[in-house]
């Protein structure tokens, strides 16, 4: 009978305690019988402006120990569903993007291979080209939700073609992404024109400002990103930017503008029914977070896609 893995009950050793992993789970590099495996990849070089993500995914288990197991709103015991895992970091070579993707794509194979959910805590938003590499050499071409204050579908900066702001559109080129299943949602800031959001719908992806999303409401945001994605596997990535500075001070781009983590909460929430193969949560830099507000709420965030992920292998009547 494969184990079983959940966290540390806090009323058997204190919040406090502990070797940091997520949520107090188990750090296990072993497989068997697990359904999700979260993993930490802290490379911060692909970045334009502030430096330091790099120190997301320690910051981000830091801020995960008061996640419990239950969730109200969906009524889901997460890890009676779920048997989860931290699975560590993955190495990468700081300074060396192209180097480093290798080492992702390499890193998360094993865990696709097995059925396994990775959940990659950042590190920049360049990583995300590297982890769809791998998803995409397991699923094929996938579907995307990108939660984001900017596109990164950029070709270039200062002539290089890999950084945070260039992912997507190297990810449509090598066919990884279905953007027939693509949606780009929370888009804001100033612009250098009006190309840098119509380069987006070209690639084919569907882009909601964050304009457009007040205009028409969360509710309509969600029935359009249901609809977008339908059915097979989906990459769900959400850049920490997407939030408004008052709620994620500690990011590399912050926009003012943006959404409330209970904003935020309920579009995650709105994700029950889709087929989630793989997720990641970026851009969290501890250097520039008061109180580690921004670390706090990537933490909750990754709790409701597990919260999501639990709903929907219970409604499938997976084991």
């Amino acid at each position: 009978m494969p184990k079983h893995y959940a966290p540390v009950s806090g009323l058997e050793l204190p919040r406090f305690a502990g070797i940091r992993t997520f949520a107090r789970l188990p750090y296990v590099r072993e497989l068997d019988g697990v359904d999700v495996a979260v993993v930490g990849v802290p490379f911060d070089t692909g970045v334009t402006y502030r430096v330091g993500a790099r120190f997301g995914p320690a910051a981000v288990r830091e801020m995960s120990a008061m996640l419990r197991s239950y969730h109200p709103a969906l009524d889901v015991d997460v890890y009676e569903v779920l048997s989860v895992v931290d699975y560590g970091d993955l190495p990468v070579v700081p300074g060396y993007i192209e180097d480093s993707y290798a080492a992702i794509e390499r890193g998360l194979q094993p865990i696709l291979e097995r059925n396994v959910v990775p959940f990659v805590i950042g590190g920049d938003h360049s990583i995300t080209l590297a982890e769809l590499r791998a998803v995409a050499a397991r699923y094929g071409p996938v579907g995307f939700v990108q939660f984001d204050s900017h596109t990164d579908t950029w070709d270039e900066y200062w002539g290089k073609k890999y950084t945070h702001g260039t992912p997507f559109r190297r990810a449509v080129e090598e066919g990884l992404i279905d953007t027939r299943r693509a949606i780009q949602i929370g888009m804001r800031g100033s612009l250098y024109g009006p190309a840098d959001l119509d380069q987006s719908r070209e690639l084919g992806f569907e882009v909601w400002t964050a304009d457009d999303m007040r205009r028409t409401g969360l509710g309509a945001v969600i029935e359009a990103v249901r609809r977008r994605v339908g059915r097979g596997p989906v990459f769900v990535s959400f850049d920490i930017d997407f939030l408004d500075p008052v709620y994620a001070p500690g990011t590399g781009t912050p926009e003012v503008g943006g959404f409330t983590t209970r904003e935020a909460q309920e579009l995650l929430r709105g994700l029950v029914g889709v087929d989630i193969v793989a997720v990641d949560l970026v851009e969290v830099l501890p250097a520039h977070d008061v109180s580690g507000v921004t670390a706090l709420a990537a933490a909750n965030l990754l709790f409701e896609l597990l919260a999501v992920l639990a709903f929907n292998r219970r409604s499938a009547g997976v084991d």
